[in-house]
C-alpha cells in the first residue's frame, strides 16, 4: 500500500510540473476581441505637447540667410554638427519657457510642435524682424521609459507619436510570463503622477486616453503570479526529480513481486 501512495504522490506532482510549465493564449495574444476588418474609430487623437524639462530643437531660416543666423544658436560652419543631430537644443525651465536668440522668453508649454512653430513665426514677422521666415521644431527627446518583469530600458521614439502598442514592439515586446491584462502606464499631469492600467488583449485599448503615450512616460509591467508560482515549483526540481527515479523504482519492484506470485 505504501508504495502504491507513493506513485500516486509521483503521479500527482509530474501533472503539477507539466501544469506551471503551460501558459494559455488566452492570457498573452492581443486584441482577442478584433475580427477580420474590424474598424475602431478612435476618440483620443494625440498630439504631442510641450512640457517643463523637454528638449527642443528650433531652426528659423528664410531666403535671406545672413539674417537668419541671428536667431539660431548655430552657425552656418556648424551645420555639420547640426545634421549629426549633437546640436545644442533648447530646454523647457520649470515654468515652461524657453529663452531664444533676440525674441527672448517664450512660454512654449501645453502647446504642440506646430502651435509652438506658429507662434515663433508670428512673433518674427509681428516684430519685423524677418518678413517670410521658416520655422521648425521638433522634440530632441521624445522617450518612453520601461520598467518592471523584463528589466528597465529607455526607447527613442523619433516621430514624436507612438501607442502602446507601438512602444511594446520597440521594447522587444515581453515575455508569455507578463502579466498583459494590468500594463500600467504612469506620466506627470498638472504636477502629479498618474497611473492607469491597459490591457493590450482588448480592443478597447484603443480609446483608453492613455493608450497615446506622450514623451517621459513610463510604461510598468509585472509577472503573473502564476510565473512566481513556477518559480517557487521550479526550486523544488531537484527534489521532483529524485522522487520521480525513486517512485520508477517502486513501480518496477511492485511488478516484479506481482510476476513473482503469477
Amino acid at each position: 500500500m505504501k508504495i502504491q501512495m507513493i506513485i500516486r504522490t509521483g503521479i500527482v506532482l509530474a501533472l503539477a510540473a507539466m501544469a506551471v510549465s503551460c501558459v494559455t493564449t488566452r492570457k498573452v495574444v492581443y486584441l482577442q476581441d478584433m475580427e477580420h476588418e474590424t474598424q475602431i474609430e478612435l476618440e483620443n487623437r494625440f498630439e504631442a505637447v510641450v512640457a517643463p524639462y523637454d528638449e527642443l530643437e528650433v531652426i528659423i531660416s528664410t531666403y535671406e540667410t545672413e539674417l537668419a543666423k541671428a536667431f539660431n544658436i548655430y552657425t552656418a560652419a556648424e551645420g555639420a554638427i547640426r545634421n549629426n543631430n549633437n546640436n545644442i537644443g533648447y530646454l523647457v525651465d520649470q515654468f515652461g519657457n524657453i529663452e531664444l536668440p533676440v525674441l527672448g522668453t517664450i512660454h512654449a508649454a501645453g502647446l504642440t510642435r506646430l502651435q509652438l512653430q506658429d507662434k515663433i513665426r508670428d512673433l518674427l514677422v509681428n516684430g519685423d524682424y524677418l518678413n517670410d521666415p521658416y520655422v521648425m521644431v521638433r522634440f530632441k527627446d521624445f522617450k518612453i521609459f520601461f520598467l518592471g518583469a523584463n528589466g528597465g530600458k529607455a526607447i527613442n521614439v523619433t516621430n514624436e507619436r507612438c501607442t502602446l502598442l507601438e512602444a511594446l514592439a520597440l521594447s522587444g515586446d515581453m515575455s508569455i510570463y507578463t502579466n498583459r491584462s494590468k500594463i500600467a502606464v504612469m506620466r506627470e499631469i498638472d504636477g502629479k503622477m498618474v497611473t492607469r492600467f491597459l490591457d493590450p488583449r482588448s480592443s478597447k485599448v484603443f480609446n483608453d486616453p492613455f493608450f497615446m503615450l506622450q514623451q517621459n512616460d513610463f510604461v510598468i509591467t509585472r509577472e503573473t503570479r502564476y510565473r512566481n508560482f513556477q518559480q517557487s515549483f521550479s526550486q523544488w526540481s531537484p527534489f521532483f526529480s529524485v522522487f520521480s527515479t525513486a517512485t520508477s523504482i517502486a513501480s518496477l519492484i511492485m511488478m516484479f513481486r506481482f510476476y513473482q506470485k503469477m
